[in-house]
């Protein structure tokens, strides 16, 4: 590892203005995903601002919906009453990835901006557009069973790590940013982006931009709901698909559904078409089958994951079939 400075700011404005200020420099919370890849090589900063001592891990409800802090533990997310009663499909996404020491270590916010698990993007010996941009792409042509099968670019086909971001951008979310132009807003569904021609950009934060909480709106999404994820081992494992589901029920009829992929794009896919598909129709495994061939639209594999076109599909039934009898 590469030796660094080292800064511990105890005012938000000061830990911004001193990574807005250091294209060298990055925040570190938890430090569960930035630290692995500094002692592998993959990043090297010369500086680290640990933004611990920031008042930023409160999680609360009000103006309708929760509000957490981005230092917000993992496990404190998912095991907080008022997340596991208004938001249980986030509560199952968190507590299905990792591993429960890791959880007690990662932060909401790092969460969502961990980096790619591709084999091809932690080996510096081989060439990836994402940690060395127009080196080439490995995986294009390479060992590519773990990649993309939507959205992907002739530039990478690396997929979003993170099992809670699927379940954000389901439930509609909101990030709230901070950064040396003030505080913004986006949707949760804006925070990652598409590799195209830029795959080392993963995110649209703008430099020396601090993620400060993510809100996640009241709805009627409080019982049937289900993340499912197909892993290789269930102890701990990145997802090869998983999918988050919550349905609005009445009776046997789908008033309102929310539905995304984990594990097979660049970023957390949401499933609007299929979403609006469900609406109205009676939840049954006809429907749910007919639901999972829409959100297949558009959806193309490689040499090595072909597999994900019928495990993806029957992966979001299941979680259909879960959700609707829960």
């Amino acid at each position: 590892m590469n030796q660094f400075q080292y800064i511990r700011p105890s005012k938000q404005q000061a830990a911004i203005e001193a990574v807005a200020k250091d294209a060298n420099a990055r925040f570190i919370a938890g430090g569960t995903n930035l630290v692995d890849l500094m002692k592998r090589g993959v990043m090297a900063p010369q500086k680290l601002v640990d933004i611990n001592r920031l008042p930023l891990i409160k999680i609360e409800h009000e103006n309708g919906g929760l509000r957490i802090g981005a230092l917000a533990l993992n496990s404190a997310v998912a095991d907080d009453r008022q997340v596991r009663e208004r938001q249980p499909l986030l509560a199952q996404a968190i507590n299905a990835g990792a591993s429960a020491q890791l959880r007690n270590m990662a932060t909401t916010g790092g969460n969502m901006l961990q980096r790619t698990r591709c084999p091809y993007f932690y080996d510096t010996a081989l060439p990836c557009n994402k940690r060395e941009p127009g080196s080439g792409c490995g995986a294009l042509e390479g060992i590519n069973r773990m990649h993309a099968i939507f959205g992907f670019s002739d530039k990478c086909i690396a997929v979003h790590p993170s099992d809670m971001s699927v379940a954000l951008v389901a439930l509609d979310a909101t990030v709230l940013v901070s950064g040396p132009k003030g505080d913004r807003r986006l949707p949760f569904a804006d925070l990652h982006r598409l590799p195209g021609d830029t795959p080392e950009k993963d995110t649209t934060l703008e430099p020396g931009e601090l993620i400060t909480a993510v809100e996640v709106p009241d709805g009627p999404f409080t019982k049937h709901v289900s993340y499912y994820k197909v892993r290789e081992r269930a102890s701990y494992a990145f997802a090869l698909v998983s999918a988050a589901v919550a349905l609005d029920l009445d009776g046997n009829t789908i008033k309102a559904a929310r539905l995304a992929f984990g594990g097979v794009a660049h970023k957390p896919w949401r499933l609007q078409t299929a979403e609006q598909f469900l609406v109205g129709k009676p939840a049954t495994e006809e429907t749910f089958r007919q639901a999972a061939a829409v959100a297949m639209q558009g959806a193309k594999a490689f040499k090595h994951n072909e597999y994900k076109l019928k495990l993806a599909p029957n992966t979001l039934i299941q979680a259909l079939r879960n959700a609707a009898a829960a």
